[in-house]
Parts: C-alpha cells; sequence; structure tokens
C-alpha cells in the first residue's frame, strides 16, 4: 500500500517518510487513516512545478494535478475553495467556481496569501490539510485518473495516490467540468 510507480517516480508509503510533508497534511493524513494509502516521494524543490515535474520523470500531464486556491466576495464576506484539476486543464473560475462561492467575481488568491493561509509552501500547495470548512472542489477527471501526483504542502516531495481519494476528503465536492481543456 502507497506504493505507486508513475513514469520515472515510485513512491513509498506516506507513513515511512513523514518529514517530506506539511505539518498539515501530515495532520490530515493521521485524521484520516490514510499514512498506508498514500506515497510519497522526495524530490528536487527546484522541479516542484507541475511542467518541471513532468518533464523531470517523464510523467504524462494526465497524471499530475494542481490545486489552486480560489476566492471571491459576497456581501463583505470572503469566500475561498480549493479547486483540483488535471495539469492538462486549468480551474473554470470565470463560471464554475464563481457560481459554486456565488460571488460576482472570483479570482486566484495572491501567492502570500495561498501561503498564510494554508501553512503550506507555494508551488507545493495540496487538498490534504486545507483549513477546515474551505470547500475543496475535485474535478470529475481526477476521481476517475487512476493514481494522480499531488502537491504534499512543501517544494520537496510530491504525494501520489488514488484519485478517487480527493472524492473522499472532508468538504470535498466532486464537480464535472471543473478543469477546462487548456488549448493547445
Amino acid at each position: 500500500m502507497g506504493v505507486f510507480t508513475l513514469g520515472g517516480l515510485t513512491s513509498a508509503p506516506a507513513s515511512s517518510r513523514t518529514d517530506l510533508l506539511a505539518p498539515a497534511t501530515l495532520e490530515a493524513l493521521e485524521t484520516l487513516g490514510w499514512l498506508d494509502e498514500v506515497g510519497i516521494v522526495e524530490i528536487d524543490p527546484d522541479v516542484s512545478d507541475t511542467a518541471a515535474t513532468r518533464d523531470q520523470f517523464g510523467l504524462d500531464a494526465a497524471d499530475l494535478a494542481n490545486c489552486v486556491v480560489v476566492a471571491g466576495k459576497r456581501e463583505g464576506v470572503e469566500r475561498i475553495a480549493a479547486c483540483v484539476v488535471l495539469s492538462t486543464t486549468r480551474a473554470d473560475v470565470n463560471n464554475t467556481v464563481k457560481r459554486f462561492l456565488d460571488v460576482r467575481k472570483a479570482s486566484f488568491l495572491p501567492m502570500d496569501r495561498a501561503v498564510e493561509l494554508t501553512g503550506m509552501e507555494y508551488g507545493g500547495i495540496t487538498p490534504i490539510g486545507l483549513p477546515s470548512g474551505w470547500p475543496v472542489l475535485v474535478d470529475a477527471r481526477v476521481i476517475d485518473d487512476g493514481v494522480v501526483i499531488i502537491g504534499s504542502g512543501v517544494r520537496r516531495s510530491k504525494i501520489l495516490l488514488p484519485g478517487r481519494l480527493l472524492g473522499e476528503l472532508p468538504d470535498a465536492q466532486v464537480i464535472d467540468g471543473l478543469g477546462l481543456e487548456i488549448p493547445g
């Protein structure tokens, strides 16, 4: 369990390398009982960005998922959600996310604010261990994709796990069409 191979990456169970997880991610994995269900792999922080990880380890872009934090305001109250989409897509912030949050305009949280609120490193933000109550919007393709690679909360590692688990996170909502195909 927790041992997966994708491209040039082979993971070990997260329970064997808890030092490679952000504190909030570790706490969430412990609470969920997933430390032996998910894999962890150490990487060079310089290749943490999705495209660099894909190129460095010969991965299929459809095996990598991105987590972005989005916010909007309604009646002066900020509403925040995390979106998880495959790297072959981008989150439909202007329509799907905006409607979900019930705001006039939704936009990506600035990097420094996302880092501050999540307690995670930029480039490593993961849906596992986000603040309680934040909706985690997961594109249905992530759930259907078998094993996916996501951030671990830190730039020096990646998590490999069955995509279906992301739909089982507290506050997760699986949404068809959350990810829009990237032209090109």
